[in-house]
């Protein structure tokens, strides 16, 4: 099983470092960004969405952490967008020495649990098309499509 652990000022530190440039480098793979312009785009986004880190109102960062050995394993951030309350997943990922374990699916549990607590009924979230791992775990779990964008290069 395991706990969400409410992010720490360090933990958060530590995972904007990460994450940041992980965004950015997804837009370029995406072709919405260009790489000169990626890193400072996706801080400038965390920091429109974050601009108060873990104290930001009405969103909510956990650690996932394994109740057996008290292992952090990976994170999850969602907020609670109005009027009418929907948790949107901003970021949710496991460790790669982590996946395939179940660890995902134990957090996505907990978040349902946690949100209707909350007054949710709908949760989202957006994931790259080219993300075929997430994007298949995610139906497994019964998310289903509400928009889907297709582009085709031509370079």
């Amino acid at each position: 099983m395991i706990q969400l652990a409410p992010m720490t000022e360090a933990d958060f530190q530590e995972y904007c470092a990460q994450a940041i440039e992980e965004y950015a480098q997804e837009h370029v793979r995406s072709g919405h960004w260009s790489a000169e312009e990626a890193s400072q785009k996706a801080a400038q986004q965390y920091q429109e969405l974050l601009p108060n880190g873990v104290a930001t109102p009405n969103n909510y960062l956990f650690m996932v952490r394994d109740e057996s050995t008290q292992t952090m394993v990976g994170m999850l951030w969602y907020a609670i967008q109005t009027p009418k309350p929907v948790a949107f997943i901003y970021d949710v990922r496991i460790e790669p020495a982590f996946r395939r374990r179940g660890y995902a699916t134990q957090a996505f549990q907990a978040l349902e649990q946690q949100a209707r607590a909350q007054g949710v009924s709908t949760i989202r979230l957006h994931v790259f098309g080219h993300n075929h791992e997430a994007r298949a775990l995610y139906e497994k779990l019964g998310y289903l499509p509400t928009n889907i964008m297709m582009n085709k290069s031509l370079d």
